[in-house]
């Protein structure tokens, strides 16, 4: 067998991955690559996430090289976060893998009601209720 086209995920790997397409980060390079945002902004754009969930993935991202922070001399002093070069090659991917959850999502749902009947009968069974 040729290894070469063999998928590996080493922890390097692992780890990128997990930290740009957690649940937050998506939603924030969302946003960034529509225009630079500054921290209240993103929290408006989305209300779901938390300070500290926005603040770690905000600090997450830039670790990565994904975004960049930039201080705004304001007054009050202000702080702008964009994407950098580096996070706007992430378009193209994260399309592709959009794309294919949407047509599959179908055949998704399908798979996950058979799985949950299937763990209901054996709930039924287990307990004795048939």
């Amino acid at each position: 067998m040729d290894t070469s086209d063999e998928l590996r995920i080493d922890a390097p790997h692992r780890e990128l991955l997990d930290q740009i397409l957690d649940k937050w980060s998506l939603s924030v390079l969302n946003e960034l690559c529509e225009r630079p945002c500054r921290f209240n902004e993103l929290r408006r754009a989305i209300p779901q996430v938390t300070q500290k969930s926005l603040t770690s993935t905000l600090r997450r991202l830039e670790r990565n090289g994904v975004i960049a922070r930039e201080v705004v001399s304001t007054r009050p002093v202000a702080v702008r976060y964009r994407i950098t070069p580096l996070g706007k090659t992430l378009r193209h991917p994260i399309d592709v893998l959009l794309a294919w959850a949407t047509q599959n999502m179908p055949a998704v749902e399908r798979a996950r009601e058979g799985f949950d009947g299937q763990e209901e009968e054996k709930a039924g069974v287990s307990s004795g209720v048939l």
